[in-house]
């Protein structure tokens, strides 16, 4: 049987269809789009038909798993509203068997909206079924294009001490910054150029991937959100925003400059996961860090590193492509056991 998992977030929409024999796996196929849901939520059911589409006709899906992120944006009053809106797109989107992905398990339509909020920015739970596939007792580290989740793994069940958003903020198992949508300044005061200190510019001029692409550590073809300023995703047009934070221009530093400051910035960001996983690793003690996502080899594994953690990665049992969609893998395994 083929099961759909999708990961609905803020920005983007993720989906793995996954071909089930009995209780094995015979194949993964995996998809996303770019759907900013404070702008465009209205548009949540069309995008999941095509991306399933994408993958097979819609009428060889028997049943679909739902994680979700996208409760936070702003064009919701609040969470609970949020998840409700997400859960009537998706049950009128298809006939078959729904479930959603909730702290406790998968959930029914009536469970969630009974309780919204037990499935909002619960897609972490479905992440930890692939993660105990390499381990029982792990750490693992999901960077994205957003956020970064750090969630321990005891006995093959995770074992996060905070339970939404909220409370993993301060545990340190939610840290809020990732490999695309970051602004640069939500996490720098000042940027080292030339053995000088310059202090950077509080605006909306660069976020994380134009440094990435700047680097060449990500690809065009994964700079799947807006720019800031509406430009291309050149490197060229990437280094121009990034000389920006430091209230300059290409005509005032060089390429080599930006890509001097790209490093800098870099080694702060993992600087930041970092902070977060400590935290976690003093309250767990678990010392095997499991690392996934599209930040995965550019900012989890560094930041194990740099605590002197052993690293191991998703990809050893999933494809790169695989690994960024993460979630939506695991929403599809829950909800195939769910519904046995």
């Amino acid at each position: 049987m083929k099961v759909a998992g999708f990961d609905i977030g803020g920005a983007n929409t993720d989906l793995a269809v996954i071909d089930f024999e009995g209780e094995e796996i015979k194949n993964i196929e995996v998809d996303f789009a770019y759907l900013p849901m404070w702008s465009n939520n209205d548009d949540l059911s069309k995008v999941l038909v095509e991306l399933i589409e994408n993958i097979c006709p819609i009428s060889e899906i028997e049943a679909v798993g739902i994680s979700m992120t996208a409760e936070l944006v702003d064009a919701y009053d609040t969470k609970k509203e949020g998840v409700l809106d997400v859960v009537k797109k998706c049950e009128e989107t298809f006939d078959c068997p729904i479930a959603y992905v909730g702290i406790d398990g998968m959930l029914s339509r009536d469970e969630i909206e009974a309780t919204p909020l037990k499935a909002a920015a619960a897609n972490w739970i479905a992440t930890a079924q692939i993660a105990t596939l390499i381990s029982d007792n792990c750490i693992f580290i999901d960077t994205g294009s957003t956020t970064t989740d750090i969630i321990p793994i005891k006995d093959g069940k995770e074992c996060a001490i905070g339970k939404s958003d909220f409370d993993r903020s301060a545990t340190g198992e939610l840290v809020y910054t990732g490999t695309l949508r970051t602004n640069l300044a939500s996490f720098l005061d000042k940027v080292e150029l030339n053995k000088k200190e310059y202090r950077v510019a509080s605006e909306l001029f660069a976020q994380t991937a134009d440094v990435y692409t700047v680097l060449d550590l990500i690809t065009e073809d994964d700079y799947v959100c807006d720019t800031f300023d509406g430009e291309s995703k050149s490197k060229i047009d990437c280094a121009k925003r990034i000389a920006r934070v430091v209230c300059a221009d290409l005509e005032m530093i060089s390429m080599d400059d930006v890509v001097e400051m790209s490093e800098y910035i870099h080694q702060k960001q993992i600087e930041q996961i970092a902070d977060g996983l400590k935290q976690v690793h003093d309250a767990q003690k678990l010392d095997l860090i499991v690392v996934t996502g599209l930040g995965k080899d550019i900012l989890d594994k560094p930041a194990a590193e740099l605590l002197g953690l052993e690293v191991k990665s998703m990809g050893d049992i999933l494809t790169d492509e695989q690994c960024v969609v993460a979630p939506a893998v695991g929403t599809a395994v829950m909800m195939h056991k769910y519904l046995h």
